[in-house]
């Protein structure tokens, strides 16, 4: 999206011109599904796709908000009036969402209010984290605009806490902080216990690899439930191993450990996680080590768990990965998300990028589904002023 576009479109909404223009990003999760909520390890990585936000302070307590992607005009709503859950879900939810959360933190500036407009071109519904990269390119700006006394940490936690207690989705804080922290070039290795993180350098192409997203076009959504099934599932799992959090079974004790839950879900959802964050620290060491071919098996790995274990996955999700599983010159698939539709990554040879992509449109067809769209992952940067 052009910034000059951007800012014309807002000058002719608002009639004045925007004091600034931020971007966030959308992210592909590497490895580590379901685990940042039970305080494991994540690595997710920045897409290039990215929400960009032309904002301007007010000073009547009034916040406007709209985006050039739809047709719904402009959302206005007083701040003071904001309230948690009180929302319809839609799009804009999630920004004055935002502006909400600062305020319960005492960040009083943003009750003044804002004019926003933005475009994105993060793919809704497709489990690539849409949502987080309006909430932080957002929170950003007022960052920025009132001069906060916030880091790029605390950011991502008042964007987790709007989404939280104002949208009323439970998710936990990975992508927050992977559209706030990620740097391009690399993927980022995250805990969540304490929100410590370090880069992972992740330049595929000098290796001759490429990562695909591929998009199944089935709409991902986390409010419908099933999300918050499966979270309190593992917060339930955990207190009857008498442990705050997942994340504090160790590996070496899991089976002991699932021989004392007497529910078989419960049993599920805690190897999954227990699991994924075991493959998590294996694949941080193969990319330490250079040895990033041995990550595809990893991958493979994490899709079946999500898929028989977590019962996440899709028809369609499957397909891709099965398809690939078969392919020349393709190393390992999973699907990356919340699941329940969304995007599968595929880590394959550059010379089998053309071919790969083929197969899997073919897989489609043959099944009945409605064409995928994929797409070479790049590790990108997080969230920036542009303007």
């Amino acid at each position: 999206m052009d910034l000059g576009r951007l800012t014309a479109e807002f000058e002719e909404l608002y009639g004045v011109e925007p004091e600034g223009i931020w971007a966030a990003p959308g992210r592909v999760n590497l490895i580590g599904e379901y685990t940042d909520f039970n305080d494991g390890f994540v690595m997710p990585f920045a897409l290039p796709h990215t929400v960009r936000l032309a904002a301007a302070r007010r000073t009547d307590g009034v916040l406007r908000l709209h985006s050039g992607d739809n047709d719904e005009g402009v959302t206005e709503i007083r701040v003071d009036d904001l309230r948690a859950r009180s929302a319809d879900g839609g799009w804009w939810t999630y920004l004055a969402g935002v502006v909400w959360a600062l305020g319960e933190a005492g960040h009083t500036e943003v009750h003044g209010g804002a004019d926003v407009h933005l475009r994105s071109a993060v793919p809704t519904g497709a489990g690539l984290s849409s949502s987080a990269a309006l909430e932080v390119a957002l929170g950003l700006a007022l960052v920025d605009l009132h001069r906060l006394p916030l880091d790029r940490t605390e950011l991502a936690r008042t964007c987790q806490y709007a989404e939280n207690h104002f949208v009323g989705v439970p998710v936990g804080i990975m992508d927050q902080t992977a559209a706030a922290c990620c740097e391009e070039g690399h993927a980022l290795l995250l805990d969540t216990r304490d929100q410590s993180r370090r880069q992972i350098p992740f330049d595929l192409p000098a290796r001759g690899l490429c990562l695909l997203v591929v998009d199944t076009r089935v709409q991902h959504a986390l409010g419908d439930g099933a999300y918050a099934e499966r979270r309190a599932g593992c917060e339930e799992g955990a207190r009857l191993l008498g442990v705050s959090h997942l994340r504090d079974v160790p590996y070496e004790e899991l089976d002991a450990s699932l021989a004392r839950l007497p529910d078989e879900r419960l049993r599920r959802y805690v190897r999954h996680v227990v699991c994924d964050n075991h493959r998590v620290q294996q694949v941080s060491a193969l990319l330490d080590g250079g040895d990033v071919r041995a990550v595809g098996p990893l991958l493979l790995e994490g899709h079946a768990s999500l898929r028989d274990d977590l019962r996440i996955s899709c028809p369609e999700l499957d397909l891709v990965v099965e398809t690939a599983a078969h392919a020349p010159g393709a190393y390992g698939a999973r699907m990356t998300g919340g699941g329940f539709g969304g995007s599968a990554i595929v880590l394959a040879d550059v010379d089998a990028v053309a071919e790969l992509t083929r197969s899997v449109e073919a897989a489609f067809e043959a099944a009945g589904h409605r064409a995928p769209h994929v797409f070479p992952a790049v590790p990108s940067a997080g969230a920036r002023q542009l303007a």
